[in-house]
């Protein structure tokens, strides 16, 4: 057989074969997520979310992710111009801790609610005292510089973007609406959708938020 023959024998082989390795190392790769929402995660499969902020509460105190440990956070980022889904993203979740306190009143009074802004232009300290009053009373609601907005933005993996509308004099915030549920020690633990009812969270806090791994406890 000649050496011509024996490569067109073997080509369609080695090509097969190839094929076959790039569709197996395919199927193990992680896909790219559909939204903003990163699916990386760690070899613990922990999710890559959360991270070190800086910003500055609705009394003008400074805060940090430091200010977070020992409690389970539920955290929302929005702002306070957002006409709908903002509002009741945050009564459904402030709601969510009022019920699951009705029948677990140790593990509700664990959790805290944070609210942060994507739009520190408007959000001052002094707008964020006023709109966090309309919510939980244990609410948390931090602004900062927009640099300092984007770092904590960008830890969550949470999207947004200025949006005017032409001969709009004033603009909206497109972005992510998701409430993350964080542990006592910074790591990730559920999310909840603008689709989650209030025993929806009620319902996962129960199950996940331990007292005893709380500050305090």
């Amino acid at each position: 057989m000649s050496t011509k023959i024996r490569l067109l024998l073997i080509l369609p082989l080695a090509l097969a074969l190839a094929g076959a390795g790039f569709a197996a190392w395919h199927a193990v790769q992680p896909q790219k997520p559909d939204s903003i929402v990163s699916s990386e995660t760690r070899s613990s499969g922990t999710a890559l979310i959360g991270g070190p902020f800086t910003l500055t509460d609705q009394n003008g105190q400074a805060r940090s992710e430091a200010d977070l440990q020992g409690h389970y956070s539920l955290i929302y980022f929005g702002y306070t111009f957002c006409p709908d889904i903002c509002p009741t993203s945050l009564s459904t979740m402030s709601q969510g801790i009022d019920l699951l306190a009705e029948s677990q009143p140790a593990k509700a009074a664990v959790v805290l609610p944070v609210f942060i802004t994507v739009d520190p232009e408007r959000d001052t300290v002094e707008a964020l005292a006023s709109y966090a009053g309309h919510f939980h009373p244990r609410m948390l609601a931090l602004t900062g510089t927009a640099a300092e907005v984007a770092a904590a933005a960008k830890a969550y993996r949470i999207y947004y973007q200025k949006v005017t509308e032409p001969g709009a004099t004033d603009y909206l915030m497109d972005h992510s609406s998701i409430i993350y549920l964080m542990a006592p020690d910074g790591t990730y633990l559920a999310h909840f959708t603008h689709a989650s009812t209030a025993g929806d969270i009620a319902t996962g806090l129960n199950e996940l938020v331990d007292p005893a791994l709380a500050a305090g406890s």
